[in-house]
């Protein structure tokens, strides 16, 4: 198989899967950093390497997952509070190895547009999540909860300029991945000029 089979297979490979599906195995930490230095290679206008991560390791995750839940039920009035989706906060990590939040770190070149950064960010994560597909691990890309709250950057200690992109969950799964879908065809998302 020639290496652009192999990327595609792989691309086309990479499911969502949510923690739920996940089966605890916990994850070497040698394959997190390999995918961490798969997403050190995102294009990067200026150089500015935006990307960055939190990783919560075996031990860690659960804290992460009982300081979001907190964060929601502090941060939401009484009448948006759901005591589902605070104990769906707090549980969403049981059976992830890892979980990585990641998030945009503003560079000090405001001629770069924050868009290109968060665009950069995007594709480190994108780096990521293949990288996980090809060693077999299942990922989620979650943005619920606090995640894009202002709070959630104060947790984290985070700039004002920052921006939290998403909460990565990894782990494996037992379950086999679904099947793979497009419900727009690609001629209709491509104009030849």
């Amino acid at each position: 198989m020639n290496s652009f089979d192999v990327l595609r297979d792989i691309i086309e490979q990479r499911r969502t899967v949510k923690p739920p599906k996940m089966n605890g195995q916990p994850i070497p930490d040698a394959h997190i950093n390999d995918l961490l230095a798969l997403a050190d290679w995102a294009p990067t206008h200026g150089h500015t390497e935006p990307w960055r991560f939190m990783v919560y390791g075996p031990g860690k995750v659960n804290d992460f997952c009982t300081a979001h839940a907190q964060l929601y039920r502090e941060r939401t009035s009484p009448e948006k509070f759901l005591e589902m989706k605070y104990e769906k906060l707090l549980h969403m990590g049981d059976r992830a190895s890892h979980v990585l939040v990641a998030y945009m770190r503003r560079g000090d070149l405001p001629k770069i547009p924050a868009l290109e950064e968060i665009a950069a960010t995007s594709c480190a994560i994108q780096n990521l999540l293949l990288g996980a597909t090809a060693l077999g691990i299942s990922s989620y890309w979650g943005s619920g909860g606090m995640a894009y709250h202002p709070a959630m950057k104060e947790l984290l200690q985070l700039r004002d300029e920052d921006v939290v992109l998403g909460i990565l969950y990894l782990g494996y799964s037992d379950s086999p991945a679904e099947t793979g879908k497009r419900v727009v065809p690609l001629a209709d998302k491509v104009r030849w000029m």
